[in-house]
């Protein structure tokens, strides 16, 4: 099967690999209809963190189940899937509180392989998330809208949960990449009625001016921070989703709250320590973490996408084929996309 594949900081390529085989009862092996590059991948792809060369890689999909293992019994075969990047078991304490991400029977190590044809996908039974019908009852916009749930429309509505968002609330949103636009749209879907959102790139600002967000703020550092609390009456921000992971970022994050709001952090941090004496004096809450993907996606996101009420398919400003996968890297890269889309299912 084909697959894209790292070779090494700044190049890609698609190889044969050996399609996957069940090799636990809770496997399941899916057919990829259509995948996506994160902006974390870019981690790697710039060289800043380090991975093996030659290795598959993608972590986010939508998909149909080719075939399941005998533990099964929750999806069959022909069944329309959102493949979640997390893998959660469903029963442990972390699964039944609602945080999916941190399942304590995850896999040991990260499954990727998402940008290929085939996936050996593990805990299929309870995390593997059904869409109704087949790939084709949707139109490429809906299938877009659904690929979202596989991780980045999750994780930006956890950024929302995580900060508590409630309806009248004003909130700031803390990057313009795909996560932080779909935490606009999650701002909004949660009833926040003034939503911030901070990026200095025209085409984003459109994106997230469409999503719900009120007021565009292009400053960084202290005067972003002016700039806020400015128009905000010298208030702060009730909530705080905070989408990049620098410790800029975080450090606006936290200054542009008022006192006793809630940052939700879902970027992934780039600093292994952080100062929280900030937060303790202005009794602001620091929540966040990997996004419970399958547990978000059936309360809430699933069906917003299903009824229309959202649509952050719109991220996906630039479309590839599979063996395009190299350009797809680049577009993203040079900020040419916010996302890149990959077709692979024969599209």
């Amino acid at each position: 099967m084909k697959t894209a594949v790292f070779i090494e900081p700044g190049k890609m390529a698609v190889q044969e690999l050996p399609k996957p085989t069940i090799q636990d009862p809770k496997d399941a092996i899916l057919k990829i209809v259509r995948a996506c590059v994160c902006g974390s991948d870019l981690w790697w792809y710039r060289g800043i963190s380090k991975r093996q060369a030659n290795s598959p890689v993608g972590h986010e999909a939508i998909a149909v189940v080719e075939s399941v293992g005998e533990g099964v019994t929750n999806v069959k075969p022909g069944d329309f899937v959102i493949a979640p990047f997390t893998h959660g078991c469903g029963h442990c304490a972390a699964c039944l509180a609602g945080f999916a991400g941190d399942c304590q029977n995850k896999p040991a190590s990260e499954i990727v392989g998402y940008q290929g044809e085939y996936l050996r996908f593990v805990n299929a039974d309870w995390a593997l998330v059904k869409i109704p019908g087949k790939p084709s009852d949707y139109t490429d916009a809906q299938l877009n809208d659904l690929l979202t749930l596989s991780d980045v429309m999750a994780t930006g509505y956890h950024a929302a949960a995580s900060a508590e968002v409630k309806a009248g609330d004003t909130v700031v949103v803390m990057g313009d990449g795909a996560v932080g636009l779909c935490g606009v749209i999650a701002a909004k879907l949660r009833g926040a009625t003034r939503i911030i959102a901070m990026s200095r790139h025209e085409d984003r600002q459109r994106l997230a001016t469409e999503f719900g967000a009120t007021d565009i703020v292009a400053e960084r550092g202290d005067a972003a921070v002016e700039r806020v609390m400015a128009l905000t009456d010298g208030n702060g921000a009730d909530a705080v989703l905070e989408c990049v992971g620098t410790e800029q970022s975080v450090d606006t994050a936290v200054k542009v709250a008022r006192a006793g709001a809630i940052v939700g952090r879902v970027g992934v941090p780039q600093k292994a320590t952080m100062d929280t004496n900030a937060l303790f004096w202005r009794n602001i809450g620091l929540r966040g973490g990997v996004a419970p993907v399958t547990t978000d996606d059936r309360n809430v996101l699933l069906d917003a996408v299903l009824s229309g009420q959202i649509h952050p398919g719109k991220v996906f400003t630039k479309r590839f084929t599979l063996d395009q996968v190299q350009a797809a890297y680049e577009a993203m890269d040079k900020r040419e996309a916010i996302k890149s889309l990959l077709l692979i299912d024969g599209e």
